[in-house]
């Protein structure tokens, strides 16, 4: 058996670490480091966020330390706060100095296609064709297949992204959450056009933090349990329940739902915008949750 692998994604919320050693899982990590702070407005990342990246990067790489992965065993994914960045080559130097890889810039194809691998790697193909939908900071992908994406698209809406563009006030207003509908309607006539197999799906399938996030707090999770959460079958009621409540509520409120990471508190909303639109535009009934996403497409890659 080969030894220990290692993946990264460096998302424009979150960057996150998984660690695979054949098909046990020896370590998963996330951390909410904001790298796309401010990227929409300035089209560059801000010092303060790569300092973030960084100081977290050298943490995780002493985790891979410890485990034994060794030089060439490490993939690192960059997605849209780095598609829209004028420094990202900067940013990737000061990454591969500290993890010893080079970042990937992942096209939002690439991203979608290897999100569709994690997230249905476990799925029994009976039950697609699947329509899965990451739901990023900076970008939603959505891929379509079964037991591989046979369509995928990127669209420039995520958490982050609407959350800076569209919501001033706490809680938001009906204007903004009505901005934040109509913008993720808009970008779904595109998913409708180029990929209209979509409507077809057996299972929706939704992965990242937004989705999670949800799952939590309609379980009512004191502390996240990945067992309970992967492949949690959120109904659309349950969604638009969750949606109601975090919307209503201003942060200081909202930090207090158990299941919500507070340092998510300040982006949910925007997340939740889009998640609910997707089940509106699409009809589905449940969203099938699913903690094996891009990171997971990553780490076996280097095992194929």
């Amino acid at each position: 058996m080969s030894g220990p692998v290692a993946a990264i994604d460096l998302g424009t919320n979150s960057t996150r670490l998984l660690v695979l050693h054949g098909t046990q899982t020896l370590e998963r990590l996330m951390t909410i480091t904001r790298l796309g702070q401010d990227v929409d407005a300035n089209g560059r990342l801000v010092d303060e966020a790569i300092d973030r990246v960084i100081t977290c990067l050298r943490e995780y790489r002493q985790v891979m330390d410890r485990h034994g992965v060794g030089a060439g065993q490490v993939r690192a994914a960059a997605t849209s706060a780095c598609r829209d960045a004028s420094n990202r080559d900067d940013f990737f130097d000061r990454v591969e100095v500290v993890i010893g890889a080079r970042p990937e810039l992942l096209s939002g194809l690439e991203e979608g296609q290897l999100s569709f691998q994690g997230a249905t790697a476990e799925l029994d193909p009976d039950d697609g064709p699947f329509l899965v939908a990451d739901i990023g900071g900076g970008s939603t992908e959505f891929a379509y297949g079964t037991t591989e994406a046979e369509a995928a698209l990127s669209l420039d809406i995520g958490c982050v992204r609407l959350t800076e563009k569209y919501i001033e006030h706490d809680p938001p207003r009906p204007e903004e959450l009505m901005a934040c509908l109509s913008i993720t309607e808009a970008h779904l006539d595109d998913v409708a056009r180029e990929m209209p197999q979509s409507f077809n799906a057996r299972t929706f399938v939704g992965v990242a933090g937004t989705v999670s996030a949800a799952a939590a707090v309609e379980i009512g999770l004191a502390d996240y349990d990945r067992a309970q959460v992967h492949h949690f079958r959120l109904s659309k009621a349950a969604i638009e329940d969750v949606y109601r409540t975090l919307v209503m509520e201003p942060r200081e409120d909202r930090i207090h739902n158990p299941g919500l990471e507070e340092a998510r508190a300040d982006v949910i909303v925007g997340g939740m915008c889009i998640l609910v639109r997707i089940m509106r535009y699409f009809g589905f009934e449940e969203c099938l949750v699913s903690e094996s996403d891009i990171l997971d497409g990553l780490a076996h890659s280097l095992q194929s």
